[in-house]
Parts: structure tokens; C-alpha cells; sequence
């Protein structure tokens, strides 16, 4: 059977195919909880960033064009070593004129065991930027972060969007983003934590759950400038893994970049174990 390209009208079979795709021992690849995040910009900005590999109609891969020139991919795990899948792949990701990367460089995040990986490197793609990825099983509880966590919703959505703001440069983050996030159907597998310092909002975390027994995510993790080096990264995280063995996720992992050590050894002090380095694959620019 032939392999279809789609943009989805619905981002409903996608998120369904991403939670499928979440086990554990498994690479760490794009998560239901990376396009829940994308729900910030509304549903429609959403199923737009998204492509759809199928056969037979049944969704093998997925991306979400998360920003210029980036694709972020995850496959079936039955068909990451699938030849036939590999090649329209990159067939697809290496010509803009199939609509999903634009021409100049580009860059591909794809499972560390892809054979994608090694035919896009046989056609001139080269390493690009290096991920940690970090991981924290949730078999056993989660110990009290001994701070205040609440909870956000409307009250608190502008606090929540304040911190988020303040962590990341250039973001435009706000509460309406917040608004748009927590209305869709898949924030009902996710938790957003607000903590407080000497009654302050002082950091935030957003996390998602694929589904009992399946691992979750952290996106994103903030701390407002003024309230660091006190703790409370490892705190809100803390909290944030306890949420998620809540909604029985069975581990929590989450992929940072390697040249942010102060994010590494935050994830680190809150009992996340780092895995192999990873890096993404590179189209130059010519």
C-alpha cells in the first residue's frame, strides 16, 4: 500500500497515535504533551503545524513543525525500522515542495533508533543540536516538595503565563494562551502547578500525561528570576512527577538542551537520571 501525506483537520487520531507510541524503554520521541503545548496558539494554528504519514490508513509517523525549518517527528515503534516508511520520510522532509520543511536549512528531531536518521545522514543531513533527555520512574511515591503547589486555573492563569514569560526569552505567553491550552480535550491528562515563595508566585510547570502506565512529560518548567537558587525548580518538579503518578503515568521524562547544565542538574537534583546525549539531524543552508 502506498504511504500518504496529510495535514489533519483533527488533531484527535494524532494525539490518540502519539499516547499509543509512549512505552517505556523506549527512545524518547515526540509526545501528546508537545502538541498539547501547541495548543496555546488554538486549535486550528495546531492541526496546521501537524503532518500525518499513513498506510492503509493507519498513522505510521508524525510531526509537528514546531517554529521555521524545524520537524518534529515520532514513528510507530513497529515501523521505525521500516524501509519503505524511511524513505518517503525523507523524501518528504528533504523537498519543499511536499510542504513540510521549507527550502535553506532545516532541522529533524527523530527517535535515536530511526532508520530515518541514517537516510537522511546518507544524503547530507549532519548532526545539529544536542538534547539531554532525562527520565524519573514513578513506580514508587513521589516525596512532599515541602513547598505551597496550587493548582492553576482562571484565577491563577495570569501568574501561571507571568513566570512562563519571565523563564523563556521572547515569549508572549499570556493567559488567553493558557485559556487555549486547558480548553482542549487532551489537557484532561494534564496539570499545570503553580508555587508560591513567601507568598509569591515563584514557579510553574506544566505536565501531560499519556495514559495509565505510559510515560509523561514536562512541558514547560519555569522559575521567575527574583525566586531563584532557592529550591523550587526541584520543588514545582517534584510536584509536577507526583501529578503525573496521580494520572497513572509510570515514569516522567523530559529532553533538554545540553548547553543549559543549570536546567540538566535542576532535573538531576529532582531524581531524573540522564540518558544518552541525542542530536538532531541538520540540512545546511546552502
Amino acid at each position: 500500500m502506498t504511504i500518504r501525506l496529510d495535514t489533519p483537520e483533527d488533531a484527535a487520531p494524532v494525539l490518540a497515535a502519539l499516547r499509543d507510541w509512549q512505552r517505556e524503554g523506549l527512545p524518547v520521541q515526540l509526545h501528546p504533551g508537545d502538541v498539547g503545548w501547541y495548543f496555546r496558539f488554538g486549535a486550528d494554528e495546531t492541526a496546521a503545524a501537524l503532518r500525518t504519514w499513513s498506510r492503509g490508513g493507519t498513522i505510521l509517523a508524525v510531526a509537528l513543525l514546531d517554529g521555521p525549518g524545524l520537524a518534529r517527528l515520532a514513528t510507530d515503534p513497529e515501523a521505525r525500522r521500516d524501509d519503505e516508511l524511511a524513505a518517503r520520510l525523507a523524501d518528504d522532509l528533504t523537498d519543499p515542495a511536499r510542504g513540510v520543511l521549507p527550502e535553506g536549512g532545516a532541522d529533524v528531531e527523530a527517535p535515536a533508533d530511526a532508520l530515518l536518521r541514517d537516510v537522511l545522514a546518507s544524503r547530507g543531513w549532519i548532526p545539529g543540536e544536542a538534547w539531554t533527555p532525562l527520565h524519573r520512574s514513578l513506580t514508587e511515591p513521589v516525596a512532599d516538595p515541602g513547598i505551597r503547589v496550587e493548582t492553576v486555573g482562571t484565577r491563577t492563569a495570569d501568574a501561571y503565563a507571568a513566570i512562563v514569560r519571565a523563564s523563556f526569552k521572547g515569549s508572549r505567553f499570556n493567559a488567553d494562551r493558557w485559556r487555549a491550552l486547558a480548553s482542549q480535550a487532551g489537557y484532561a491528562d494534564a496539570r499545570s502547578l503553580l508555587a508560591y515563595d513567601a507568598g509569591l508566585p515563584a514557579a510553574a510547570i506544566t505536565v501531560w500525561s499519556a495514559g495509565p502506565g505510559r510515560p509523561g512529560l514536562v512541558e514547560p518548567l519555569g522559575v521567575a528570576p527574583a525566586h531563584r537558587g532557592k529550591g523550587l525548580g526541584r520543588a514545582i518538579t517534584a510536584a509536577g512527577a507526583a501529578a503525573l503518578r496521580d494520572l497513572g503515568a509510570s515514569s516522567v521524562e523530559v529532553v533538554t538542551p545540553s548547553d543549559l547544565p543549570g536546567a540538566v542538574a535542576t532535573y538531576r537534583s529532582a531524581g531524573f537520571a540522564p540518558g544518552a546525549e541525542r542530536r538532531d539531524l541538520s540540512r545546511p543552508a546552502e
